[in-house]
């Protein structure tokens, strides 16, 4: 499915160079590496809970390279730690949610174009639609972009963004990164259709339905629906095929609904693999150069988990403090009593 029309995109268009694949494949391998870490890091103690995204780098490492982080704005999910990679946010600091050290994240969202990590199912697509909304009133040319996943997409939420987001002509992409399963729920019996982005026609939206595991088609299809939106035309959606080769969650056995052959045969060609196939066929890179890019993801991932290890409690007065502009005698109280029971003052 591909109802987007060409619009001529001058330095976003053409053919991805050897330097940009590489590039490519250097962060995949990173956020492999920090994703299957993490997993460790929660068996480990070092942090109570993440969500794997195995098998989803190319879907989030496209479309985040596609971002232009001077004017654009990313709403994420709570799965979308290979974006904030690709973005170049402070790791550590996107990782202290998970540590549950602050919600949100500690890093700075006005400064890394990343809005704070949301755990609300559908919940960053009426953020990403109200800052898009917000450019066209300033008459700026951001580009929202927002991910959420098929099961999220049967949300009551997604319908009131895509709708006034193609009433206002908003220019945000919605991304959806179909991995296969809605927590223990295959896709085929939560969306109607079987199809997401066919659900785009009935809101006057072009949608593209992409090969979630092709790096490459994700960076052309993201940086296409960038253009589109960019030159006043509205929304896009972008359907990613992709699959969830891991739990939904540290805290869920992926065993007890699908068995190990029907995650084999679901899951198709590893997305990293595929890249590295197409680098050695094309004579772009070699075996040194892939020893290299693994040599960095190693290095990194000990450096962000020794930051995650070393982050400290926050405040707890916290949990008062940043709730209202302007606080409640309700909000008070609760206050005191939690002061008397943790502090004894």
């Amino acid at each position: 499915m591909d109802t987007l029309l060409p619009v001529a995109s001058g330095a976003d268009a053409g053919a991805l160079t050897a330097d940009e694949l590489r590039e490519l494949y250097s962060l995949m391998v990173a956020v492999r590496h920090l994703d299957t870490s993490a997993i460790a890091w929660q068996r480990q103690g070092i942090i109570p809970g993440y969500a794997p995204e195995l098998g989803q780098e190319a879907a989030q490492v496209g479309s985040g390279y596609a971002v232009d982080t001077t004017r654009d704005f990313v709403f994420p999910t709570y799965r979308e730690m290979g974006v904030a990679r690709t973005m170049g946010v402070d790791m550590v600091a996107y990782m202290s949610t998970h540590k549950a050290t602050w919600h949100g994240g500690l890093y700075n969202p006005m400064e890394s174009r990343l809005a704070p990590i949301q755990a609300v199912v559908a919940g960053s697509v009426l953020h990403a639609v109200g800052w898009a909304h917000g450019q066209t009133l300033d008459g700026k040319d951001g580009v929202a972009l927002t991910y959420f996943g098929d099961g999220a997409s049967s949300q009551g939420d997604v319908h009131e963004a895509m709708n006034f987001a193609a009433v206002m002509k908003a220019p945000v992409v919605f991304f959806i990164q179909n991995n296969g399963w809605a927590i223990s729920v295959p896709t085929e019996r939560q969306v109607a259709g079987g199809s997401v982005a066919a659900r785009a026609a009935g809101y006057g939206i072009p949608a593209l339905h992409i090969d979630g595991d092709d790096v490459a088609a994700v960076v052309e299809a993201t940086r296409r629906a960038f253009a589109h939106a960019r030159a006043g035309n509205g929304p896009v959606v972008i359907e990613a095929m992709t699959y969830r080769r891991g739990p939904h969650s540290t805290s869920d056995d992926p065993g007890r609904y699908r068995s190990l052959d029907e995650e084999r045969d679901g899951a198709g060609i590893d997305p990293l693999e595929r890249l590295r196939q197409r680098l050695l066929a094309d004579g772009i890179a070699d075996e040194a150069f892939f020893a290299e890019a693994l040599a960095a993801a190693k290095a990194e991932e000990e450096q962000i988990r020794t930051g995650v290890q070393a982050l400290g409690s926050r405040p707890g007065t916290e949990m008062f403090d940043l709730v209202f502009q302007e606080t409640t005698p309700a909000l008070q109280a609760q206050a005191a009593n939690w002061r008397e029971e943790s502090e004894h003052v």
